[in-house]
């Protein structure tokens, strides 16, 4: 009876996961940016009510919406060309400011790299052997290698970015001949899923079931 009951708390456990975590996360983000930010958006509502404490979270998600309402505006803004050049302005500003601009100038290439805007980083999902034969790993391709390191290995070679579970912000960057290199059916997300899992969320595989079929035969 007890592991009856223990197993069906773990099953509730995992059930309430996802919704919990969820809560929580956006629970924090309208905490510490609403929070942050509610006496200078909310100016206009008097002191009183906000010093209520029963009415604190309203506030902060009023804050939190207006902060995502100036964010988009800023986007939009960002098309006319009126905008870009005070963009432009304000970013030539940072660059020459010491310190500022190396952290700037560093954000801003990642940002740039992983932007919507541009095409995707990751091409597809590869499975390669590193760090040594017989060992295989999940990477994405990047695309083909060229300049220099083309010139100097002489031959055709991809670029395959093998990230670090369950961080996949890090990895590694290894070149390897075409032939070395397996592409796989999955998505880049579900690739992504499956690194940042460790393993434990694998992707369905239609051709798996008619493997398995086979086998049977």
């Amino acid at each position: 009876m007890i592991s009856s009951l223990r197993k069906a708390f773990l099953s509730g456990l995992v059930l309430l996961a996802p919704l919990g975590i969820t809560f929580f996360v956006f629970n924090w983000l309208v905490i510490r940016i609403g929070g942050s930010f509610k006496n200078q958006l909310l100016f206009f509502v008097p002191d009183e009510l906000i010093a209520k404490e029963n009415l604190e979270m309203v506030w902060n998600a009023l804050a939190t919406i207006i902060v995502l309402l100036l964010i988009t505006l800023l986007g939009y803004l960002s098309r006319y060309v009126i905008a870009k050049y005070l963009f432009s302005i304000g970013e030539r500003i940072l660059k020459n400011v010491p310190i500022v601009n190396t952290v700037y100038t560093s954000v801003k290439q990642i940002v740039d790299t992983f932007s919507s805007d541009k095409r995707a980083v990751f091409e597809k999902v590869a499975m390669v052997q590193f760090p040594r034969p017989g060992c295989y790993a999940i990477g994405f391709l990047t695309g083909d290698t060229k300049g220099e390191i083309k010139g100097r290995l002489n031959k055709k070679t991809i670029n395959v970015f093998v990230p670090t579970t369950p961080n996949p912000t890090s990895g590694f960057l290894v070149m390897l001949p075409e032939e070395d290199v397996q592409i796989l059916d999955m998505s880049v997300g579900e690739g992504m899923k499956l690194i940042i899992s460790g393993g434990a969320v694998v992707p369905e595989w239609p051709a798996s079931a008619q493997l398995v079929e086979a086998d049977s035969a």
